[in-house]
């Protein structure tokens, strides 16, 4: 997979998130930032775009994926975001 195509895939399953990705082949980092990780714990805000990339996932298009999730606010103060 390229990193566009699981950028597509991400903010088409994840409503109202702006994802970035970087990697290749089946390993990739992810940063979603969104709405819907308002008011969820670490381990929820993971689980959320883990079952969104579960199918790939289970066939092994993706192997590895490194996820770092953040609220609208809190990207703004993000090392990710430095302008």
């Amino acid at each position: 997979m390229q990193p566009n195509e699981v950028k597509s895939l991400l903010e088409s399953r994840l409503d109202g998130c702006d994802v970035h990705v970087q990697g290749e082949g089946c390993n990739f980092q992810v940063v979603a930032v969104g709405d819907a990780f308002e008011g969820l714990s670490p381990v929820k805000r993971q689980q959320l775009v883990y079952a969104a990339l579960s199918d790939e996932i289970a066939s092994g298009a993706l192997h590895a994926v490194s996820i770092k999730t953040y609220t609208p606010a809190q990207w703004q103060t993000a090392p990710e975001n430095a302008q």
